[in-house]
């Protein structure tokens, strides 16, 4: 891990953004944290630390977990077992034009 003033940071920007490829780069300001650099090293790893950071998936989440917590869940396998009745209505409606 690397920490580095903000004006470090922008004075010599491509520089730290190869250094982030090693690991965390921590940009200051005044002496305290305000950003971090972290090198990206496929989509999959993109959609995680965005997903990660997202307020409305936080609050799915929590929400999801307090239901849980309260007994209003469903177990695992009938999750699935309506995962599995809901993909052929999708994929029967693919192709189909609607008429008015």
């Amino acid at each position: 891990m690397k920490i580095a003033s903000v004006a470090e940071v922008k004075a010599q920007f491509s520089a730290y953004l190869k250094e982030s490829e090693q690991g965390l780069v921590i940009v200051t300001r005044n002496g305290r944290p305000v950003a971090a650099l972290l090198a990206v090293r496929d989509d999959e790893e993109l959609e995680r630390l965005v997903l990660a950071h997202s307020p409305r998936l936080q609050s799915i989440l929590k929400t999801a977990r307090q239901q849980i917590r309260e007994g209003e869940g469903i177990s695992h396998e009938d999750f699935w077992r309506e995962m599995d009745e809901e993909e052929p209505a999708k994929k029967g409606a693919k192709g189909k034009k609607k008429t008015a």
